[in-house]
């Protein structure tokens, strides 16, 4: 689920706060039809997206590289006529030209087009390593995204309820900020692709930097972060020092509630923010922490089978052991007593559908190493999901016996 979370939310939020700044520019400075392309740049966005989505999945008539080319060209383009026309448009005291609305609308239509294909996926990628939507697992994944959907959606509101507040050159400012480092990203981006393809030479230099764009990519959600966070401060600010005339009492509790109206919307989105940055670093470091298992117990090993006794495993606590292959390969397989039962869970350290990343205890649950997914103890030694691969086993005499031609069945997984 945390995965989940960090990933939404980092394919998300970039995107979310370009959009409604762009939305607050549209409304609060461009004529009236500049504002209906907007909103219709928003609708065609999220149309176009989904049909990409479905031709990602279900073809292969989209190459994913030539096409985010394409959009990146569009998209640098749009940005520098778009800075290059605000002069023109500040100058004008009603502004009509349809240029810049024209460049708004393309840049959201197209940020969207890029963003929520990735996102509209989320559900597919899921499911191509669980069985069925009414898997635990598929659940649990898809609480993460949609909290991470929910933060940044709230965050992009707030930053255009914030954004339409500012002043003219101010909310100018600010945009241009953010879609500079959006550009920088995307062009950095299209150096690649360009290498990628073949399409220019081969070039040390660019490679260097594409790669360490790519690299540190987390670097412009950061820049984007701060350039946003300033416009909730700047208005915190500026609501302490409020000077407004007014000539009578309800003038005066009207100023007084619009303010108070800003600070919460600033709150809002600083509150947002401060979630975006810790989910990710300190919950995408816990999500991705690294769980060290716990070591192999010695068993006995004779006549081809491994013998683990009852009294090693009856306390109901996982118990991990092991079978050394010739060429040092060690194969893994764990056991743990059911509760309020005589039987027991044994099965490969190892699933279908993480590998053999393997399973820890933790608060008497077995929990999978690499997706956090929590078994159900009594399900341990049957197939589905993410439990424990199931091997032959057999009990005799106070053992489980386990053949170890039905180990080695299973030596390629732990090749990996």
């Amino acid at each position: 689920m945390l995965n989940y979370l960090v990933q939404t939310t980092e394919q998300l939020i970039t995107m979310m706060l370009i959009v409604s700044l762009l939305l607050a520019c549209s409304r609060t400075t461009m004529c009236k039809k500049g504002g209906l392309l907007a909103r219709l740049g928003v609708i065609l966005g999220v149309v176009s997206a989904l049909v990409m989505a479905y031709l990602k999945v279900h073809t292969n008539k989209i190459d994913t590289g030539l096409w985010n080319l394409r959009i990146f060209t569009v998209t640098t383009i749009a940005f520098l006529v778009l800075l290059f026309s605000i002069p023109i448009l500040r100058k004008m005291k009603k502004p009509e030209g349809m240029l810049p609305s024209v460049c708004i609308f393309l840049l959201i239509f197209l940020l969207l087009l890029y963003t929520l294909p990735d996102y509209f996926n989320f559900p597919h990628g899921i499911l191509l390593s669980e069985s069925t939507v009414l898997s635990t697992a598929f659940l649990y994944k898809m609480i993460g995204v949609v909290l991470g959907t929910i933060l940044t959606l709230v965050a992009g509101i707030a930053g255009y309820r914030q954004t339409i507040q500012l002043e003219q050159g101010a909310r100018f400012a600010f945009v241009i900020l953010c879609l500079f480092f959006n550009a920088v990203r995307q062009i950095c981006a299209m150096l690649g692709i360009l290498l990628a393809k073949r399409i220019i030479a081969s070039n040390h230099t660019l490679f260097v930097l594409a790669k360490y764009s790519s690299n540190y990519s987390d670097l412009y959600i950061y820049a984007t972060l701060a350039v946003v966070l300033i416009i909730p401060v700047r208005l915190l600010v500026k609501s302490f020092h409020v000077n407004e005339p007014y000539s009578n009492n309800a003038e005066r509790r009207k100023i007084i509630a619009r303010w108070r109206k800003i600070r919460r919307w600033g709150i809002t989105l600083i509150s947002c923010l401060v979630l975006v940055i810790l989910n990710m670093t300190v919950i995408d470091a816990y999500a991705n922490r690294v769980i060290e298992l716990s070591p192999i117990e010695d068993a006995v090993i004779e006549d081809g089978k491994v013998y683990v006794s009852f009294d090693q495993v009856s306390d109901g606590h996982l118990h991990r052991f092991g079978y050394t292959t010739e060429d040092g390969t060690v194969i893994r397989f764990i056991v743990i007593k059911k509760p309020n039962s005589s039987s027991y869970g044994v099965g490969l350290d190892a699933c279908d559908i993480c590998g053999e990343t393997g399973y820890y205890e933790k608060d008497g649950q077995v929990v999978c190493n690499l997706c956090d997914v929590v078994m159900n103890i009594n399900t341990i030694g049957f197939k589905g999901g993410c439990n424990p691969i199931v091997i032959d086993y057999e009990i005799h005499d106070g053992h489980i016996v386990v053949p170890i031609d039905g180990l080695l069945e299973y030596e390629a997984e732990f090749k990996r």
